[in-house]
């Protein structure tokens, strides 16, 4: 399955990394390029894996590509709805995702950094809490990354589940993960 993977460079995502290691036939873009090419890659991809950081509107470009202030927004919708199985990582991309009835596994907002966990109401978080939470949610996610969406919504809400149970910040994001 020939994988497109949108992450634009930014060191506060590099967490997200492992996510797409194991995956194969995969074109990784970082960076650069405007929408007609991001509109190349999207046609020419089977299975879409989406990151970084982004609001109910999509992901950010946090200007890596001449696309306006978002690599993936309504203008792309077309091309992320035809029969994939995507997956959409960044904060608040479940209000994307429903607003275009899209398909895939995807997240609500995510905290990853001890200010998001904040202005979500998160009391006595440290970053210690923070990267446990990011690292094992990517290492975990990464490691089911190439099952089909369902299971890998299963899979993830059962093994990050268990950091759910003692960690505020998992379990926070392990609320807001869904599939559709």
């Amino acid at each position: 399955m020939k994988t497109l993977v949108i992450h634009p460079k930014d060191p506060t995502t590099d967490f997200l990394k492992p996510i797409y290691a194991s995956v194969t036939d995969a074109t990784v873009v970082t960076g650069g390029g405007n929408t007609s090419r991001i509109t190349r890659y999207l046609k020419g991809s089977e299975r879409l894996i989406l990151m970084g950081h982004g609001s109910p509107n999509g992901l950010f470009s946090i200007g890596k590509f001449d696309t306006g202030v978002y690599v993936i927004g309504d203008w792309c919708v077309d091309y992320l709805a035809v029969g994939k199985e995507n997956v959409y990582i960044w904060c608040n991309a479940d209000k994307f995702v429903n607003k275009y009835r899209l398909k895939g596994f995807y997240s609500g907002m995510f905290i990853s950094e001890v200010a998001e966990a904040r202005f979500c109401g998160l009391t006595g978080v440290t970053q210690d809490m923070v990267d446990e939470s990011n690292e094992t949610f990517a290492t975990l996610l990464g490691e089911v990354i190439n099952l089909p969406k369902h299971e890998i919504y299963k899979s993830i809400k059962s093994s990050y589940g268990s950091l759910a149970e003692l960690n505020p910040v998992a379990k926070y994001n392990w609320n807001r993960l869904y599939v559709a």
